[in-house]
């Protein structure tokens, strides 16, 4: 059985219906992880999609539906993939808009990811994404920057925001350990779904968490960093800009139990 399954609204995507798409940059989407077709954290899928649709197109396709969409592109594939939902509504780019109409769906599958093994180099790069709060689509600055950092002999680049603030990385969430607990970053940014799950089992762990600005200049006194996205809870970063950070593998392997902590649901 094929890892690839391309839908739109729950039945297979017809060239005529892809091809405009190819040519769109108006949309957004959400990624997971499906194990056992199962997920983690769909409740945070589904509130990011809720509200970037409403952000971009004033509507938003209700959750019962997408639910049932993400689970046919998941019946017809594997137990095990990676799937990508994106939201995008008929009138496109370039628009004025007019009346809200409904989004639309696409969704498509492959093969299942883990992320790299790590620790990565990070290059410090000056960064603010468009509408930081919404995983939209046509984002080129972020594999521009991530090819840019690997031509300067690093894995990837982190941002920094225009007060001097570390806010991401091109496709992930950053994290820090102080020796004591857990530091996200103050600063706008996408709020990852793995973030998002990472946290609440924390909380349920009783494991101290601070949100706080973390500049450049703050990385010589941390006592670890990793980045995360929907690939996996954590991957070592043993390297920013010029500053290196140490090895901290209890705090990785906090954020690991975390994240398995979460049940997977079905959809």
């Amino acid at each position: 059985m094929s890892t690839l399954v391309v839908q739109r609204n729950g039945r297979e995507a017809t060239a005529g219906e892809l091809a405009p798409l190819a040519f769109a940059g108006f949309a957004h989407f959400t990624a997971l992880q499906v194990r056992g077709g199962k997920v983690r954290g769909l409740d945070l899928h589904l509130e990011r999609l809720r509200s970037a649709s409403m952000e971009l197109f004033g509507e938003a396709m209700p959750d019962e539906r997408v639910r049932s969409h993400l689970r046919a592109a998941v019946e017809a594939g594997p137990a095990d993939v990676s799937l990508t939902a994106t939201m995008y509504s008929s009138p496109g780019e370039f628009t004025g808009g007019g009346e809200p109409v409904g989004p639309d769906v696409l969704v498509r599958t492959g093969p299942p990811a883990s992320g790299p093994d790590g620790p990565l180099a990070l290059a410090t790069v000056e960064y603010d994404r468009y509408l930081p709060a919404v995983k939209h689509v046509g984002e080129v600055a972020k594999t521009h920057l991530m090819r840019r950092a690997v031509q300067d002999g690093f894995d990837d680049a982190a941002f920094v925001d225009r007060r001097g603030r570390l806010s991401e990385a091109t496709i992930w969430n950053l994290a820090f350990w102080d020796g004591d607990a857990v530091v996200w970053p103050e600063a706008e940014m996408l709020v990852g779904t793995t973030m998002g799950i990472v946290r609440r089992q924390l909380d349920r762990l009783g494991v101290p968490q601070r949100v706080r600005q973390v500049t450049p200049a703050d990385v010589p006194a941390l006592a670890g960093a990793v980045v995360m996205n929907s690939w996996t809870p954590g991957v070592a970063v043993h390297q920013i800009g010029v500053t290196r950070v140490p090895a901290a593998p209890r705090f990785l392997d906090l954020l690991h139990r975390a994240y398995q902590a979460e049940p997977l649901t079905d959809f």
